[in-house]
């Protein structure tokens, strides 16, 4: 080793932040030159000349990084099926290819044992970070912790890891809709939400009693834990249809439990508007059309594109605490 060489690595080397602070922009900006995403050519030259004057390489933040990990990102998501998950997933790749890297596609069907497979591969892989989507509040990142592995949560996250995660307001999503069926008169409105051990699923749920109760006394009966598919929205509407007092109006937490919803209302005879329904995210099946049903569009491919862009800011060195993404829903 050259006198130069052990000079070279004693020598502390700037952050990402000294950057931004010297170019007078964001951390996230000095990532999007260094990834190669599309800035004002201002913006760019700014970034450019402060790290010229710290003697900050880009690739250096990277290099170490990349040289035992892949140019690969790993999202795995509960239900390929999902249209939302589809659009969730373009906006993923769709900026992860800006910056050059490829995305591999994991569907967990709900399982946390199949997602601790597909976290596993995405470890031994040395895949450069993980966008997860999980399938439990007690889902296990500690593979991807132990090993420093960048992994950012997207519409829904496990608890007690702090990581960065990009959400929608679904408190404030569940009352809007639960609102839109108050206010066109309905008296009697239901709530049909996820699973309990889901975190979105209680918040959704949670959104439909802070309405429900300006109303009056919340009756617990009417809400009902599906499994955020088709079927699970079938048969919990017609648990709600059977009650000896049953609701003139339901909330439904997803759109394929939605379209589970709409089916058994269809079949019972009482189909909106007659019927009311509020739907969170887009309904996914065309005979479904708008007329007579509230929906609470949620906007899924900008929720990939703001988790790939905190991961990619992860991959290129930054540092700093955890953050938490929150986009509105609705029109």
């Amino acid at each position: 080793m050259t006198g130069g060489e052990t000079a070279d690595r004693g020598k502390r080397m700037a952050t990402i932040h000294e950057v931004a602070a010297r170019a007078g922009v964001s951390a996230a900006t000095v990532s999007r030159v260094i990834n190669g995403t599309r800035v004002s050519e201002d913006l760019a030259r700014r970034v450019q000349a402060a790290a010229a004057d710290l003697d900050f390489t880009p690739s250096r933040t990277a290099r170490t990084l990349r040289k035992r990990n892949s140019e690969v990102i790993a999202l795995i998501i509960p239900d390929i099926e999902n249209p939302f998950f589809t659009a969730l997933a373009r906006g993923v790749e769709d900026r992860a290819q800006e910056a050059g890297y490829s995305v591999v596609l994991c569907n967990s069907d709900e399982d946390v044992v199949k997602e601790a497979r597909y976290i596993d591969i995405a470890v031994s892989e040395h895949m450069a970070g993980v966008i997860l989507a999980s399938a439990s509040d007690h889902s296990d990142l500690g593979p991807l912790i132990a090993r420093d592995r960048p992994v950012v949560s997207v519409d829904r996250g496990p608890h007690g890891f702090e990581i960065d995660a990009v959400m929608v307001d679904n408190r404030g999503g569940g009352r809007m809709a639960t609102s839109a069926l108050f206010d066109r008169g309905f008296r009697r409105v239901a709530c049909i939400t996820g699973p309990a051990d889901i975190e979105t699923a209680e918040q959704r749920s949670e959104g439909w009693r802070d309405r429900a109760r300006r109303a009056g006394p919340v009756d617990e009966a009417l809400l009902v834990h599906a499994d955020y598919r088709v079927d699970g929205g079938r048969r919990a509407m017609a648990e709600l249809l059977a009650l000896p007092d049953p609701p003139d109006a339901v909330f439904v937490a997803n759109n394929l439990m939605g379209v589970g919803a709409w089916q058994e209302l269809r079949a019972a005879g009482t189909p909106p508007p007659e019927f009311g329904l509020a739907v969170f995210g887009d309904l996914p099946l065309s005979p479904v059309g708008p007329a007579g049903i509230t929906v609470i569009p949620i906007p899924a491919r900008r929720l990939g594109e703001a988790a790939a862009n905190l991961l990619l800011e992860r991959i290129a060195g930054d540092r700093q605490p955890p953050r938490t993404v929150i986009l509105r829903t609705g029109p």
